[in-house]
């Protein structure tokens, strides 16, 4: 019996996981705008082949901030391609009683998914988003888990201030 819920449990987990990732990419092959048909061998859409990575503001005009919803961002803006860069722009912490936000990479779906930042990495603390604001670069082809960590994760808890992107590999041309 326990061995089938631990079945049950996983296959779960792993088509939660596969949905969560299909999502974040799922415009790919139908985004409007800077796709075309030039240069391809096999009729489909393709970025232009001059073009090696894009720059993405991650929430777009909206920034980093508490309330916004990410995971929608990231489903309307991808695919994402390696060597993409992700530039998340805050402000800084003020007297004024606003909150601090920072940019923490989560080590997989299970603590993305329980906004646990046990083993999480901070990769922009929360000065780095002012002015230009923070990049990152997507450099592999892996899942990327992205949160808010600071106010012990209430930010992430809530759901909006976290996102995953897949980093897809570019055809060569």
């Amino acid at each position: 019996m326990a061995l089938a819920n631990a079945q049950k449990f996983m296959f779960l987990v792993v088509f939660s996981f596969m949905f969560v990732l299909s999502m974040a990419n799922f415009n790919y092959g139908r985004a409007p705008g800077n796709w075309n048909k030039t240069n391809c061998p096999y009729g489909n859409n393709h970025q232009n082949a001059t073009q090696t990575s894009n720059k993405f503001n991650v929430g777009g005009s909206e920034n980093w901030h508490y309330g916004f919803d990410y995971m929608d961002w990231a489903r309307k803006n991808g695919p994402f391609f390696v060597n993409d860069t992700l530039v998340f722009k805050y402000d800084p912490p003020n007297t004024n009683g606003g909150f601090p936000h920072s940019v923490y990479l989560l080590p997989n779906y299970w603590s993305f998914i329980k906004c646990d930042f046990r083993k999480a990495k901070r990769i922009a603390n929360p000065n780095q988003g002012a002015g230009e604001g923070f990049e990152f670069v997507l450099k592999k082809m892996q899942p990327y888990f992205f949160a808010c960590g600071e106010h012990g994760g209430i930010h992430c808890n809530n759901g909006t201030m976290k996102f995953v992107v897949m980093p897809l590999k570019r055809w060569p041309y």
